[in-house]
């Protein structure tokens, strides 16, 4: 049996890289040309109203320009871009889509844009009980590619193909993929795949990013692009780009494990560029405090009579965005005196713990799963899916916590101020030319 090949480009040229990655790759390879081909792309988020950084969060428009461009001149005339961005987005898709450059897309080439929000979910089932709402529009295609950004998941330890193809549920089904038990994020996404004609797979490595997947983490410029008509092939050739082997990635394990495949990378052949010379480990995950009361940073600050359990898999991903700028209001009230004995909780197993005088409940699954908690001595229910931040300011000032919303603000501005002028850090790789 012929090893699964993965190719692996480091980017000169954008167009003439991709080209070389498609052709080591023979990646077009079973593709005809009256398929309908639905591009789905990773804009995990974005913001209008504050300074987004993209690096290493959202697929490059450098690199999904090409793509379109090339498949283009081979004849390819029924091509579509989907996704499904977080329903935290205020603006819709086509927004989006107008700030990255796709509309220039659409015009040029004849490219459909479709916002999986705005449209059409089909109810899916797996088998054993197990049913997600698709979206038709993946659903229908004769073939998807799929083209994820390569970085870290502070959740699921790494973010690439599989992970990416959660944007096509609808906003139930991604937050029935953050359960318990059997439900668990680990065992439950790496499932979406299985109704869904993904045909190649294409992870865009201009940029790579710790802590991921969102833009408190931090972006390094990398250069490779990576792509195999094996979806688990080219997530295994990722994952040990960022230092991780399958093994210790339970979502690729779960994978493996249900669809037998090898998780030893020498049973996959690598094309092009080898992976000990482009491989470095990236931390997917934040410092937190050895008795779970916060992260490592509050120590540091002195900051005391708070506790903020760890988030878990069960954090959807609408909370998980916000959790960082909680985090950041939450310590902006802290003034040099100890907090008033407060807890904060998340997500749909964590419950208020026994000795606080207040317990914050972050999000509508933990205000819900704690409705009735004995340890309750005063609830601060912080209700939203995902809360809303300037309403959380107004709750907790009435609480006595006085959050200062303008430094979430400052932490926006040096979060995209962090790589300005930073050599390879370029804006324009989320435009069209």
């Amino acid at each position: 049996m012929a090893k699964a090949s993965v190719s692996m480009v480091k980017v000169s040229d954008v167009y003439e890289s991709f080209k070389e990655s498609l052709r080591l790759s023979n990646g077009l390879a079973g593709f005809n040309i009256a398929d309908k081909i639905l591009i789905k792309p990773n804009i995990v988020s974005w913001d209008f109203e504050l300074p987004f950084p993209p690096y290493g969060v959202v697929t490059t428009s450098a690199v999904i320009s090409a793509l379109v461009k090339i498949l283009s001149e081979y004849g390819f005339k029924n091509l579509t871009i989907g996704e499904g961005s977080l329903p935290k987005l205020r603006t819709t898709g086509d927004a989006v889509y107008g700030a990255l450059g796709y509309k220039k897309l659409q015009e040029r080439y004849g490219v459909k844009l479709v916002d999986f929000n705005q449209g059409e979910f089909v109810s899916t089932d797996y088998g054993e009980g197990f049913k997600l709402d698709l979206a038709k529009e993946a659903l229908e295609a004769d073939k998807i590619i799929n083209v994820p950004v390569l970085k870290t998941h502070s959740q699921a330890k790494v973010s690439l193909g599989i992970k990416n193809l959660k944007g096509c549920l609808s906003k139930k089904s991604k937050q029935y993929c953050h359960g318990l038990g059997d439900e668990e994020l680990s065992l439950t996404f790496p499932r979406i795949i299985e109704k869904l004609p993904v045909a190649l797979t294409i992870i865009d490595g201009l940029y790579t990013l710790e802590k991921g997947p969102g833009p408190t983490g931090k972006a390094f410029k990398k250069g490779l692009i990576i792509a195999s008509s094996d979806p688990f092939a080219c997530d295994l050739v990722g994952a040990a780009i960022l230092g991780y082997p399958a093994k210790e990635v339970p979502h690729l394990t779960n994978y493996a494990n249900s669809h037998g495949y090898s998780l030893e990378l020498s049973d996959y052949e690598v094309i092009g560029e080898s992976i000990e010379d482009h491989q470095k480990f990236v931390e997917h995950d934040f410092d937190w405090s050895e008795d779970n009361t916060g992260p490592s940073g509050f120590k540091k600050r002195g900051i005391t009579g708070l506790a903020i359990r760890k988030y878990d898999s069960s954090l959807c991903t609408g909370c998980s965005v916000q959790y960082n700028p909680m985090l950041i209001l939450i310590s902006s009230a802290f003034k040099g005196l100890p907090f008033p004995n407060v807890e904060v909780v998340s997500g749909k197993q964590q419950l208020a713990s026994k000795g606080f005088e207040n317990s914050i409940l972050f999000g509508k699954c933990a205000c819900h799963l704690n409705k009735n908690n004995p340890n309750l001595k005063k609830a601060i229910p912080l209700w939203g899916c995902p809360p809303d931040l300037e309403k959380m300011v107004e709750k907790l000032a009435k609480e006595g916590l006085e959050c200062d919303y303008n430094e979430y603000v400052r932490f926006r501005h040096y979060l995209f101020d962090r790589y300005k002028g930073k050599e390879g850090f370029n804006l324009a790789d989320w435009s069209v030319e």
